[in-house]
């Protein structure tokens, strides 16, 4: 018997309670190096991966019920110029990068990799949720890497494209009515050897680009809506003054659900200062579009910006959900960071800049959290940079826990969709539904939450009222459904888990119908990603323009 025979065994037994003290034990034993789950996995029969488990990563990438899948844009310039605290973009201190990134985080070390090709990111990217046991059927595609809609019309469609018929090819190619077959993914991808293979992956990259072709978008978008991996939201990063509703038509169009909005501050005197080329009015008025047009979306807001204060950031942070040209879905908090090779590291070299530290951004953070309402989700804390690459700012990876201690230490308590994820729960807590409803952007929000009696969240339904009829399919007496969301790890499609498929979602569906009804309106407008359109066909939606809609 081998490591990987016994491993296997051991774990089939259902005696590997603790995987890394057992590997250490038999890589001892073999006097072997200690190999990775992927490893592990790869040595195993197709029979046994239901088994194993245990091997299969992180539970919270998947908590929220989808899998997150990034891929980053080509290196190229902003349309206004450049931020004084932006680290990247083409000829910056670390080459020729996307804008605000350094080449050093994940997404943008495996896009390097792949020549910034987005059929091959979504492949290497699928092939590695596959080897950790993750189901694939739920897609959160995030297009990352400066501001999107900016770019030249025909790389953005090839783009785009490229994401959809990867995902639409990686399901041809290597599932069988749904089934992996493993035999023809390993020796795609020749498994098990190092993934680090530099040679392999040069004849892996060459392989996958053979079956990129010609792109068509709504071919690959119907093809699509019954793939095994499905593409159920999107997500674009742009800035407010590319961001009203001619880029809201656009982005519509690939198939975008969610926006994430470069809002960073709420002065415009700071926007001046840090040459972000935007003001105050145009983040109110791309905020007001994007919701009218069904988005949900995701506000990137900056703490520690020259000018700022402790006092101000906090107020800022309050003014966020207080006031309702604002009141985000999503909230992306980044300290400032500085950066060799930008205008604010010259500027705090001659002492006219004073960098926020690590304490003095969880102390706001923490009393920030006072003011966030239960319908908003605090997506991040901080850049995925790693603060070695920076010359100051927050220089901990784990701000977020620095965070929690205050906040213990102060009896708050975060009230934001994040912090009332459900973890583990029994199967058996009761289904408690509310229901906020709030102004936004001159239309009425109605925010319905599955609850448990504890207070922790199941899933929830955003519904809108419009202020303003941006398309044909929209009108005075049209509900816009812009998010449907029931938290749980993620379950094939057609399996029911822990929380998801359970019903919650389609009792929170009847629930925002009955409101609108009750309300007058005739038309439930729901914007959909391609691969959830036909969980909508199911309960009665029928396909209009970029969305699917229903009459009441």
């Amino acid at each position: 018997m081998d490591f990987y025979s016994e491993i296997i065994s051991e774990i089939k037994k259902g005696k590997a309670r603790e995987i890394h003290s057992l590997k250490a034990n038999l890589s001892k034993k073999y006097k072997i190096k200690m190999p990775t789950n992927i490893e592990i996995l790869m040595h195993a029969d197709e029979k046994d991966i239901p088994k194993l488990k245990i091997l299969s990563g992180k539970e919270t990438r998947t908590q929220s019920g989808v899998v997150p899948v990034a891929v980053m844009t080509k290196p190229s310039r902003c349309p206004h110029g450049k931020c004084i605290m932006c680290p990247g973009g083409i000829k910056s201190y670390f080459g020729n990068v996307p804008q605000s990134y350094t080449g050093h985080e994940p997404a943008t070390m495996r896009a390097i990799r792949a020549k910034f090709d987005s059929y091959i990111q979504i492949f290497n990217r699928l092939e590695q949720y596959v080897l950790l046991g993750h189901p694939i059927d739920k897609i959160e595609l995030i297009i990352m890497g400066g501001t999107f809609p900016a770019e030249k019309k025909k790389y953005q469609e090839e783009f785009v494209v490229g994401c959809f018929k990867a995902m639409n090819d990686f399901s041809e190619l290597f599932f069988n009515s749904n089934e992996l077959n493993l035999t023809k993914f390993k020796e795609f991808f020749e498994l098990p050897r190092n993934a680090q293979d530099n040679e392999r992956y040069s004849k892996i990259q060459a392989k996958i680009a053979k079956f990129k072709g010609k792109l068509n978008l709504e071919k690959e978008k119907t093809r699509n809506e019954i793939a095994k991996a499905r593409c159920i939201g999107m997500t674009i990063e742009t800035r407010p003054d590319w961001g009203f509703a001619k880029q809201g038509n656009e982005m519509l169009k690939w198939g975008c659900t969610r926006v994430e909005l470069g809002v960073q501050t709420i002065y415009d005197d700071i926007l001046k200062k840090i040459k972000r080329g935007h003001t105050i009015k145009d983040t109110i008025k791309s905020i007001k579009e994007l919701k009218d047009l069904g988005f949900k979306l995701n506000f990137h807001f900056m703490i520690g910006l020259p000018g700022m204060s402790k006092q101000k950031d906090i107020f800022a942070m309050k003014e966020l959900f207080e006031n309702p040209n604002y009141r985000p879905d999503m909230l992306k908090i980044y300290p400032c960071m500085v950066s060799k090779g930008t205008v604010l590291y010259n500027q705090m070299k001659k002492g006219k800049y004073e960098p926020i530290t690590t304490q003095e951004a969880a102390e706001i953070i923490s009393e920030g959290k006072r003011f966030v309402e239960k319908y908003c989700r605090i997506m991040r804390i901080q850049r995925d940079i790693p603060p070695k690459f920076m010359e100051a700012g927050v220089d901990r990876s784990n701000l977020r826990q620095y965070v929690d201690e205050l906040l213990k230490k102060k009896g708050i308590k975060c009230k934001c969709i994040r912090c009332r994820e459900h973890g583990l729960l029994t199967g058996k807590e009761k289904v408690i539904y509310h229901l906020q409803k709030y102004e936004s952007s001159n239309g009425k929000e109605f925010f319905f939450s599955a609850d448990t009696k504890q207070d922790a969240i199941l899933g929830f339904a955003r519904m809108r009222y419009p202020s303003s009829f941006l398309r044909k399919e929209i009108t005075k007496d049209s509900a816009l459904i812009r998010e449907i969301h029931v938290y749980g790890n993620v379950v094939p499609i057609g399996e029911k888990g822990d929380v998801q498929h359970k019903g919650i979602g389609k009792q929170l569906m009847e629930l925002a119908e009955k409101q609108a009804e009750k309300d007058g309106k005739n038309k439930i407008v729901v914007i959909s990603g391609v691969g959830a359109r036909e969980y909508y066909r199911k309960i009665g939606y029928r396909p209009e323009g970029p969305y699917m809609v229903k009459k009441i």
